[in-house]
């Protein structure tokens, strides 16, 4: 089966801690980035890993646009 359920569900709590982290990271705050990242909960992990993995990127390239080919 595939659709958005394959990869799991990211929780509305997850969702905005990785917004969070994102914008901590473009401010230059790399402890509040990791505290959000941190903050995640494995099944969301895994749900935004697979999402990424769909768009043919990782987590490390989101954060680092500079270093992907």
């Amino acid at each position: 089966m595939t659709g958005p359920d394959t990869a799991g569900r990211i929780s509305l709590m997850a969702a905005g801690e990785l917004r969070d982290a994102l914008d901590a990271h473009r401010r230059g705050d790399t402890a509040a980035a990791v505290y959000g990242l941190m903050s995640i909960d494995p099944d969301s992990w895994h749900a935004i890993e697979t999402r990424l993995a769909a768009l043919g990127g990782t987590l490390a390239e989101l954060l680092n646009p500079e270093t992907t080919t």
